[in-house]
């Protein structure tokens, strides 16, 4: 697993540990999140492995994790989630957008919770995930709406 992957896989951990029936098999919860910088970290870890003609070597290992989406599916397929897995590489953090994004989710009447956030990492000194459960019903408890996106975000 690349660094991305690993940060979001673990605050997932996190987020999700106290979950009744964590590992039952769901099509209704939804995987979304979002970065600036996509899979940089690992994309630069690539380039290093093709830019010297002389000593090309290619590495699948590496290749696999140059797509951010990659951390959604590992999330999914932990938890045995079979709804819909997305990423998005977004300019900031706009929580308006997010919200929006989130929000049309639910248009899908199966879709009715989201394990969404933000997960940054774009090298080993700078990274940052917040993930929080949103629910059709409002049974999480807080209104969703971009004020608390960026509260949830900046906690």
């Amino acid at each position: 697993m690349d660094p991305l992957c690993k940060l979001g896989f673990l605050a997932s951990e996190i987020l999700l540990r106290d979950e009744p029936e964590r590992f039952v098999p769901r099509h209704d919860r939804a995987v979304v999140l979002f970065n600036r910088s996509g899979s940089f970290a690992s994309d630069s870890l690539y380039q290093h492995t093709i830019a010297d003609a002389a000593n090309y070597y290619p590495s699948p290992a590496v290749f696999v994790y140059t797509l951010p989406n990659i951390v959604t599916g590992e999330i999914a397929i932990r938890n045995k989630y079979y709804g819909e897995t997305s990423f998005y590489v977004l300019d900031g953090a706009p929580a308006g957008r997010i919200a929006a994004i989130v929000s049309d989710l639910f248009s899908d009447p199966e879709v009715r919770s989201a394990l969404c956030g933000w997960v940054e990492y774009p090298d080993d000194a700078h990274f940052d995930a917040a993930l929080f459960l949103v629910e059709r019903d409002g049974n999480s408890g807080m209104v969703w709406n971009e004020e608390t996106i960026t509260l949830l975000m900046n906690e």
